[in-house]
């Protein structure tokens, strides 16, 4: 699987970070590392296994351990620090810095970058964005929507009713995240996160009428850049004689990228209202995630009436 990395002028763009220094290579700098740093053990000295991938972040407590060395001592232990050269410090708190911090920042071709956050809030909202930005990622044919705050993943062959199902969801106060291609990425053990490709987001084909922009005809409200996948619907066009699941008492999952995503087939047969399907299948997908599965209720109850009546 592909890595990939973002420039770190984006992430200085998108968290409105000060530059206080600029190297002149900067625009070819690129993280690729979801990873933060806090360099408190490399102040004293300890450097192994140091990621030089990783952007370091400074705040309230690596200054007031720095201020009780004699300058001198202190820019010993900066160098040392600089030395690694690692993409970027970012210093929180908008805390006033070392006048020799620059300077080694000059020697050493180490950019250096200022937020007025604090340091954990800072932290904490550059490890979300990181782990989104360069999670490992996979495009699948398909349709994504959000339908009762679940993300939906409606895939199936092409002309079987997926992007007709979508506007007709649209239509009903739910929202449309990708048509045709879903970008898929990996941000956690547990989550993947699919959106559309910048070219083609917000668009719908509709076989017979062509284009449509989703936005511009419902609204703002109608549409989504980006939403967790729970459920993967595939649909198939019916064919008789073919058995399928009544009850599902067998939970089905779809693995993608080494995560299983509850799952359901639905063959498509005129007259069936899909986008009502969907519909159910999202809230019972949140009821079983919940504890409730309908199925082993009915099953339950069809149990002890059994137990019931053969001790009558």
């Amino acid at each position: 699987m592909a890595e990939f990395t973002i420039p770190l002028t984006q992430i200085i763009e998108d968290f409105d970070l000060e530059t206080v220094y600029e190297t002149k290579d900067i625009e070819s700098i690129n993280v690729g590392s979801s990873d933060v740093n806090r360099p408190g053990l490399q102040m004293v000295g300890y450097f192994n296994l140091f990621d030089h991938e990783r952007l370091q972040i400074m705040g309230k407590t690596e200054f007031s351990f720095l201020e009780q060395f004699s300058a001198e001592e202190r820019v010993k232990k900066l160098e040392a620090f600089f030395a690694q050269k690692f993409p970027a410090l970012i210093v929180a708190r908008d805390i006033q810095m070392f006048p020799e911090m620059e300077e080694l920042a000059e020697k050493y071709n180490v950019n250096i970058l200022r937020t007025e956050l604090g340091t954990s809030s800072f932290m904490s909202a550059i490890i979300r964005y990181l782990n989104v930005q360069i999670a490992p990622r996979r495009t699948r044919h398909g349709v994504l929507v959000e339908v009762y705050g679940e993300g939906i993943l409606i895939m199936g062959e092409s002309g079987v009713g997926k992007s007709e199902c979508a506007i007709e969801l649209v239509k009903r106060g739910h929202r449309l995240v990708a048509d045709d291609a879903v970008e898929i990425k990996r941000v956690s053990d547990r989550t993947l996160v699919g959106s559309a490709p910048d070219i083609i987001r917000h668009f719908v084909e509709v076989r017979g009428i062509g284009i449509i922009d989703v936005k511009e005809i419902f609204g703002m409200g109608a549409v989504k850049d980006s939403q967790s996948i729970d459920m993967i619907i595939h649909l198939e066009t019916w064919e008789d004689g073919k058995q399928y699941d009544r009850l599902g008492m067998v939970d089905e999952y779809t693995n993608i990228m080494g995560l299983n995503i509850p799952s359901l087939t639905i063959p498509v047969k005129l007259g069936r209202n899909l986008a009502v399907i969907v519909e159910v299948a999202a809230m019972n997908n949140r009821q079983k995630r919940m504890g409730y599965n309908a199925a082993i209720e009915l099953n339950n109850r069809l149990m002890t009436q059994m137990e019931q009546n053969m001790n009558l």
